[in-house]
């Protein structure tokens, strides 16, 4: 059994991008000949996590490989230049360098520290394909990049299908937490801007990660009153259920490692719409599976609703476009046999 030491910061239990993708390895892990362990830093405010370095690595030293997750990476770069562990350490990175969500000050300390925790890593696992080439534009080697994407299946729909049109000619979802990074205010002022028999607005996700965008997100709902409806957090099988019951996915968010939520709509057959930045353009074709517009258009992304609405053949062809690329996408089990294949080749295959 291969013991992997997995570093990463506050609880391993949040659902939510990186930490749900090391979940499901850690639970996909006895399978694969593995047992996962997660080493966390406390959550505090940056940096002071990194006064816990040494002792964090000093507890994830005794497996046969420590991985780091990339919301960790900064808080171990410092005890790992003193002290480096006597086993493999592989960089499992969610994000750019220096971080997502972060301001231009902790973005430039930051990034400087993931690039060193990168450049002493024997293996480096980005989650995309643009996260893979932004890292090695950075100065990642290309030789030691992996790219083990999130699995697309999500869980399977209830029975029966939910109405999201509640009357009107489209069912429209939005999976996401309330940061400015998902674009839900540009997305709402979009979606202000059609006829109000057009469509149905539903937004799943937090509400309280960011409290004054979250204030802008409710101002602009107020123009929408009756049309938008607010469900906060779902569990993911009423998220595949909303998903499968969607004409379509709209998420305009300016930057996504990956997006996971945009593979799991498209593998319940759900069309995607959003801004032609981050990891989408390498996941749908513009007029394939979904619509894509310039970032920050705003009219373009009205315009890519209302052409839906007043187009069932567009949206019926989008569909079979999304069905169909959902099915190329990979599985979790696929995601967590290639990610072991690459942890287990960096540890030498210790067993």
């Amino acid at each position: 059994m291969l013991a992997v030491s997995l570093v990463t910061l506050g609880s391993p239990s949040q659902l939510t991008g990186g930490y749900l993708y090391h979940r499901r390895m850690a639970d996909a892990a006895p399978d694969h000949g593995a047992a996962v362990d997660f080493v966390s830093f406390p959550r505090r405010a940056f940096p002071l996590p990194a006064l816990w370095g040494s002792g964090v690595l000093r507890r994830a030293g005794g497996a046969d490989v420590v991985l780091i997750d990339s919301i960790a990476a900064a808080f171990v770069a410092p005890a790992l230049r003193i002290r480096r562990p006597a086993v493999p350490v592989v960089a499992v990175v969610h994000q750019g360098f220096g971080g997502i969500d972060h301001g231009v000050v902790r973005t430039r300390l930051q990034a400087p520290l993931d690039r060193s925790v990168y450049a002493r890593a024997a293996r480096v696992i980005a989650a995309s394909e643009a996260l893979a080439e932004e890292l090695a534009a950075g100065g990642v080697d290309r030789s030691r990049l992996e790219v083990v994407a999130p699995g697309s299946d999500l869980a399977e729909p209830e029975d029966p299908l939910p109405d999201l049109r509640l009357g009107r000619r489209l069912g429209l979802l939005a999976v996401g937490n309330w940061v400015e990074r998902k674009g839900i205010v540009e997305l709402v002022e979009a979606f202000a801007r059609l006829s109000p028999d057009a469509a149905t607005l539903h937004l799943v996700g937090r509400d309280d990660v960011d409290a004054r965008y979250s204030s802008r997100v409710r101002s602009r709902l107020a123009g929408v009153s009756g049309r938008a409806v607010v469900h906060g957090p779902l569990p993911r099988s009423r998220v595949a259920t909303f998903m499968a019951a969607a004409d379509a996915f709209v998420l305009p968010s300016v930057r996504e490692p990956y997006g996971t939520v945009y593979g799991e709509a498209m593998a319940l057959g759900c069309p995607v719409v959003g801004w032609r930045a981050g990891n989408l353009p390498h996941l749908a074709e513009d007029g394939r599976e979904g619509l894509l517009v310039g970032p920050g258009d705003v009219p373009a992304l009205a315009g890519a609703l209302a052409r839906l609405a007043g187009d069932p053949a567009l949206l019926a062809r989008l569909r079979e476009g999304a069905r169909a690329r959902g099915r190329s996408l990979p599985t979790w089990e696929q995601s967590a046999q290639r990610f072991f294949a690459v942890v287990s080749r960096a540890a030498g295959g210790a067993r």
